[in-house]
């Protein structure tokens, strides 16, 4: 059974009002203070903090809005951003919206509403919407994984992860590539990594190039394999990110080919599961868990008003497996 302030209060033989200043950390006697932890030990009381900040007019909530749970970047991202709120006094609410921009708008008024102290914004996108919506509710909010002059933003070095996995590609051997990419959308997978890559390759000769566009969906990038092998045959595919790359390995084991001696396939996020099945997959390795300290730290700094920087960049290392072979 759930202990209230009030039962604590008469067991204790004090004022509501009091427990409530012992819980907040107000002046107390010592005579009272002893009375009641003692009561709070006994009868197992656990304060609820999220009604005691929703009450108050400075809270220690911060809201963190995903564009979805079932992806290993927010799940990493997750846990370095909680762990780092709760080593700083601050609890974390998670609002997810399934990639669906209206639910994203809501969720930041929400929020909002609910008196939260700060806002981190896991972007797939960031439009005039969006900046209009940070406007209105007037809480800090900071971007992690899109960049906005606007706004205080976290990002990981995508463009020069593109140019280290394009550089590794061509430096072996290989001359028929398709960068399997995602919507233009999204500025930081969609466009800076696909940068990067045209970087490092296009001023390498006799070099075909095809830019193929597909989803973030695992099945999507196996149902397109087909297709996509018998129309341009390449050596290697670079993908997007390694959901794709773990797609289009299976769709071209199940076509019969060996990876990578008839295909060699790179990724990007670096995902546990890269380094566990065979062949490895070779990655760009993002610090997820490191960015979300990094997030968590800057948004506290942005409660409290202190300086941030406009903008944070989160570096990565290229990961080097067996799923790219050597042409000679």
């Amino acid at each position: 059974m759930t202990v209230t302030i009030g039962e604590i209060a008469k067991l204790a033989g004090v004022a509501k009002s009091t427990v409530s200043r012992y819980l907040n950390g107000g002046p107390i006697g010592d005579k009272t203070s002893r009375k009641i932890e003692q009561v709070i030990k006994e009868t197992g009381y656990v304060p609820n903090t999220f009604a005691r900040s929703l009450k108050a007019k400075k809270t220690n909530i911060i809201g963190t809005i995903v564009p979805r749970l079932n992806s290993y970047a927010t799940s990493q991202t997750l846990i370095g951003i909680d762990e780092e709120l709760k080593a700083r006094g601050y609890q974390l609410i998670i609002s997810n919206t399934s990639q669906d921009l209206e639910r994203e708008i809501e969720s930041i008024y929400s929020l909002a509403n609910q008196k939260v102290a700060g806002i981190i914004l896991l972007a797939t996108k960031v439009t005039e919407r969006h900046l209009q919506v940070f406007a209105d509710v007037k809480v800090p909010v900071l971007l992690v994984g899109q960049q906005r002059d606007e706004c205080y933003s976290l990002i990981h070095d995508d463009e020069a992860a593109g140019y280290e996995i394009g550089k590794y590609v061509i430096g072996q051997g290989h001359k028929n590539i398709v960068y399997l990419g995602v919507t233009e959308e999204d500025i930081a997978v969609g466009v800076k990594r696909k940068k990067g890559f045209k970087r490092a390759t296009e001023k390498e000769e006799d070099c075909e190039i095809h830019y193929v566009e597909t989803s973030f969906s695992l099945k999507e990038a196996v149902h397109i394999f087909p297709q996509l092998y018998q129309t341009y045959h390449p050596t290697a595919i670079v993908c997007a990110t390694d959901n794709i790359a773990l797609g289009i390995m299976k769709a071209a084991q199940m076509e019969g080919l060996t990876i990578p001696r008839d295909l060699s396939i790179t990724g990007f996020g670096g995902y546990d599961i890269t380094e566990i099945i065979h062949p490895g997959i070779t990655t760009a390795q993002f610090f997820y868990q490191e960015a979300g300290v990094l997030a968590a730290n800057s948004i506290v700094k942005l409660v409290h008003q202190e300086e941030v920087e406009k903008l944070t960049i989160s570096g990565f290392e290229l990961i080097i497996r067996e799923s790219v072979d050597k042409i000679r």
